[in-house]
């Protein structure tokens, strides 16, 4: 299985990295921001630099969604993992046109109320996790396994 590991750096990127034992035998790659801590954290992974801002920001939008496509036609990943932020939206939408399956954690933080990120990617995301039992009225369709961080 190939696994592309999609979010922002910072929380979102720690976030992907505590999932480890999930990943760590499988074929993979990330897609984040080339920052200090993203070029620490994955001085031993393959990842490809988006860009940034991407919250609200239409040019960093478009220009992601480029390379989501490019990325994604490139690498063929079966499975798309994300925590968010913004620069989830394009690899989650485009990876089902190529049919990858889709897996987004919403925030630890985001108790009741939906993350921008989280309302965009919904639609496309086949296994949608929240941590609160609240966020279920929300998303029906999610599932809920408490603090998994």
């Amino acid at each position: 299985m190939k696994i592309a590991l999609v979010g922002s750096s910072g929380g979102h990127l720690t976030h992907l990295y505590l999932l480890k034992k999930f990943w760590e035998n499988e074929d993979r790659f990330w897609v984040t921001f080339d920052k200090t801590d993203a070029k620490s954290i994955l001085k031993e992974e393959r990842f490809y630099p988006c860009y940034y801002p991407t919250n609200r920001n239409v040019k960093n939008t478009i220009k992601n969604t480029i390379l989501a496509f490019k990325i994604l036609r490139k690498e063929k990943p079966d499975l798309i993992i994300s925590s968010g932020a913004a620069v989830a939206v394009p690899f989650f939408w485009i990876g089902k046109l190529f049919g990858a399956k889709t897996v987004y954690i919403e925030i630890f933080d985001r108790i009741d109320k939906p993350t921008l990120t989280g309302k965009l990617v919904y639609p496309v995301t086949d296994k949608f996790i929240v941590q609160w039992e609240e966020l279920k009225k929300v998303y029906p369709k999610a599932i809920n396994l408490g603090g998994i961080f």
